[in-house]
């Protein structure tokens, strides 16, 4: 109905439906209309005051399934057939169902997504979270859109933080606390080492000599990788994520030389004190640092060498950088570098930043009492406090608790993040994430789990959407809501951001809670036509909460 509107609209007032699209609202109040249309971009053009064109288009005669026009002050209200858009949406929603709300803007695209992307040999820790939910979800909003997407997690498995683990290993390493506990040893060595400035210098130099190869070297390093990367998949797999592939910084070690010959033939490359560098000050952003003086690589030397080589593989149209926005300057450097380096493709790189999580105390949520806080003991926590908040709501079998307050954890922690806006700083409060009230995960697995139960009380099995009949205030706010769904799809898509989901599927459970409590649906003359709406919310519900990485559950 929507591109009627704009169709319907673009005659009236000469404007492109881009355009129109832009600046299109759909008002909070049901009673100013299904959408309104602010008269101040046409004021210039025309020279006359926003109300008195509001005015003028309300003398239009109404058509494509517009009912009525209404001008109040520099706003047109339009009020649309509201009954044969409802039965268009039911009737969507039914054919299409778990696909409901993919749309095809992107189906031209290939996007590679970079995220979550942990540090090998140290804990998957809280500031992780939030690539790898933000990411995930991204992945799946971008294919809702038609995009072929690729997800990559790109591990930090390269580095002089290598020397300082190797060094720490030969010197107090236990084999035994290595298999059983590997990032907690790993950690602990990595610590003891930092600590000691007379060992910087032989951290360095075992860093130097895994770079050239040391067979004993390499034969750790794998080591160490490959246990870290079985204790974070155990991390994935509770969180619901998956990766198409796995890569990681060491893969571009060897690629070193070549992305400096290519600067030098570029004539970007200069030597200061003895290092390699790249002065972009001309673009505002300062100097890249390429090579140390000591011969090892950096980040901007492997990121160059990684994104061409990922272009080789996938030829992708896009590539995202889900990464924290303390890293903005470093991909700013790095699409310049590409750019400057020839690589017409990197105008399709993009960095999609996220905030930090804050403490209740508004500082960054990394310690608690100076320990580093580790996600498997959030998740852990998390876990156990829903078990608890089950088995207060009913008697269950252990198994089925564990169940329940498994999917309630996830959608918690999950929800709790992809509601805010994923630019913004955001307080984590696993206590608020884990209420059964408000703007929570919890609250919408309920929403979802009352409706579940209503169609289960009513015995509804319709297949095909009956022909409507007058509908209420409650009916009608709840059908609008419904046919919502593409757009936010889409929006989501177009600015990169789940919270548009996340803030659609609060709306729609309120929206729902609002009809349930207005409108009698078992036992009354409507329960047919009210039970197909109940139906086609939980539809939609669903694949809202899909696209956040939420699975809903039948019963709570």
């Amino acid at each position: 109905m929507k591109d009627q509107v704009l169709s319907f609209l673009a005659k009236a007032t000469k404007l492109s439906s881009t355009q129109l699209e832009t600046i299109l609202e759909v008002p909070k109040d049901p009673t100013l209309g299904d959408y309104a249309l602010p008269c101040f971009i046409l004021a210039k053009e025309q020279k006359k005051a926003p109300h008195i064109i509001a005015q003028e288009l309300a003398q239009t005669k109404p058509t494509n399934g517009i009912t009525k026009l209404q001008a109040v002050g520099p706003y047109l209200n339009i009020f649309i057939d509201t009954t044969s858009t409802a039965q268009e949406t039911l009737t969507t929603i039914f054919k299409q169902k778990e696909n409901y709300g993919q749309g095809t803007s992107a189906k031209k695209e290939t996007i590679l997504i970079e995220c979550s992307s942990p540090n090998i040999a140290k804990p998957f820790g809280i500031g992780h979270l939030r690539s790898t939910i933000i990411g995930a979800s991204l992945t799946r909003i971008a294919r809702t859109q038609g995009a072929k997407v690729k997800t990559l997690n790109y591990l930090g498995d390269w580095g002089t933080q290598f020397g300082k683990l190797i060094v720490g290993y030969e010197r107090w390493g236990d084999a035994k606390k290595l298999k059983t506990n590997p990032i907690t040893h790993l950690l602990d060595l990595y610590v003891k080492v930092s600590a000691d400035p007379t060992l910087e210098e032989h951290a360095r130099a075992a860093f130097a000599k895994l770079e050239h190869g040391d067979k004993k070297y390499l034969k750790l390093w794998k080591q160490f990788k490959d246990l870290s990367i079985t204790e974070f998949t155990k991390i994935y797999q509770q969180l619901g994520v998956e990766f198409d592939v796995y890569s990681g910084e060491s893969l571009y070690n060897t690629d070193k030389d070549k992305v400096l010959l290519d600067l030098k033939n570029k004539k970007l490359l200069k030597k200061d004190q003895g290092a390699e560098i790249v002065d972009l000050s001309q673009y505002e952003l300062g100097v890249a640092l390429i090579q140390k003086s000591d011969g090892t690589t950096l980040y901007a030397t492997r990121d160059i060498a990684a994104a061409k080589d990922r272009q080789q593989k996938y030829r992708f149209t896009q590539m995202w950088y889900e990464v924290g926005a303390e890293q903005t300057l470093h991909f700013r450097q790095l699409f310049k570098l590409l750019e400057l380096l020839g690589y017409t493709w990197a105008q399709g790189l993009t960095h999609i930043d996220h905030g930090l999580y804050l403490d209740h105390d508004g500082k960054k949520f990394a310690t608690r009492k100076g320990k580093t806080v580790f996600m498997k003991d959030i998740l852990k926590e998390a876990q156990e406090l829903a078990e608890e908040e089950v088995q207060k709501r009913e008697k269950l079998s252990g198994k089925e608790v564990k169940k329940r307050a498994q999917a309630i954890a996830r959608a918690a922690i999950i929800y709790g993040d992809l509601k805010n806006n994923r630019t913004h700083n955001m307080v984590f409060d696993l206590d608020r994430f884990l209420s059964f009230e408000g703007d929570t995960g919890p609250y919408l697995l309920y929403a979802y789990a009352r409706a579940m139960s209503v169609l289960k009380k009513a015995n509804y099995k319709q297949s095909k959407v009956p022909k409507l009949t007058a509908l209420t205030t409650t009916e009608k706010a709840l059908l609008t809501k419904l046919a919502q769904f593409p757009e936010a799809t889409l929006q989501a898509y177009e600015q990169r951001t789940p919270h548009v989901i996340a803030g659609y599927a609060f709306q729609l459970a309120q929206t729902f809670n609002e009809f349930y409590h207005a409108e009698q649906i078992i036992g009354s003359k409507e329960q047919t036509q009210r039970c197909t709406l109940v139906q086609a919310y939980t539809q939609t519900l669903k694949n809202a909460l899909r696209l956040l990485g939420i699975e809903p559950l039948e019963t709570m």
